[in-house]
């Protein structure tokens, strides 16, 4: 009797994905999750700004998972940092102690205290520019350089963070900081066609309200519980749940897909 035998899935070549903003919150989910075998057992390269301890906890994790990872202190809101970043992981690809970069994930952001328009410092306005438009521009730039056909390289994908701030506006709380994430939104899509036939694919995801540390940050602590009732589903969301649909993004199952801009929210 003829018995039908499935082929066996090809092991997919070590690849390196760049996580920004890795030590905490969806940036640590996202890395840890990338590194397992079933969502792509990529090498990571884990930035981060302030908590070292964090970031190499986190790379103690993709280290047990089977894959090789690369610490990397580098504020991306200055663009010397970033080439220097980039320049820490070229030299660890060239000594081999990691595959070629073919992933990015900009995730590193800031928020800020709640404020009107008419109540924000120019310094603030920056800041919030700098690091969340400026830094996601220049990663993106320099992981085009070394991910496109048109540079000789293999392709790969990009996803960016935006937020369901850039629909809502966040009036009285942040606007600098919407308006920040519907910068990303269009950065995503022009991007996205720029890169289309070099083997690049750029997508967004825009998170709703997220169980993470960034609303200690931004001075309202308990904004999950506050805002949970006004989500459609009653919840929030948490870190892995925004890192799923992410490594979902940069997965071969999302072949065709590029340009889309992907809400974690809730129904919100």
């Amino acid at each position: 009797m003829n018995t039908l035998t499935r082929p066996a899935r090809a092991t997919p070549a070590a690849r390196t994905l760049l996580v920004t903003g890795a030590s905490r919150g969806i940036g640590a989910a996202v890395a840890r999750r990338a590194a397992l075998p079933r969502h792509g057992g990529w090498d990571v390269v884990v930035n981060y700004t302030r908590d070292a301890a964090a970031a190499e906890a986190v790379a103690a994790d993709v280290r047990t998972a089977g894959r090789r990872a690369l610490v990397v202190l580098a504020d991306v809101g200055d663009e010397a940092q970033v080439m220097a970043m980039y320049a820490a992981l070229d030299a660890a690809v060239a000594a081999g102690r990691l595959a070629p970069l073919a992933g990015l994930v900009n995730n590193a952001g800031v928020v800020d205290q709640p404020a009107r328009v008419d109540e924000m410092s120019g310094a603030r306005i920056e800041r919030m520019f700098r690091i969340n438009v400026f830094g996601s521009l220049w990663c993106a730039r320099e992981a085009v350089r070394r991910m496109s056909t048109k540079h000789g390289h293999a392709g790969g994908g990009i996803v960016n963070l935006g937020s369901a701030a850039s629909r809502i506006g966040s009036p009285g709380q942040y606007v600098d900081y919407a308006a920040s994430k519907g910068a990303i939104d269009v950065f995503t899509l022009g991007l996205a066609r720029e890169v289309a036939t070099e083997g690049v694919r750029v997508n967004a995801v825009r998170p709703g309200i997220i169980e993470t540390d960034i609303h200690a940050s931004g001075g309202i602590p308990d904004r999950v519980q506050q805002m949970a009732p006004m989500v459609p589903m009653q919840r929030a969301g948490t870190a892995d749940e925004v890192a799923a649909a992410i490594l979902w993004l940069l997965s071969d199952e999302a072949s065709y897909t590029t340009g889309a801009v992907l809400d974690v929210t809730g129904g919100r």
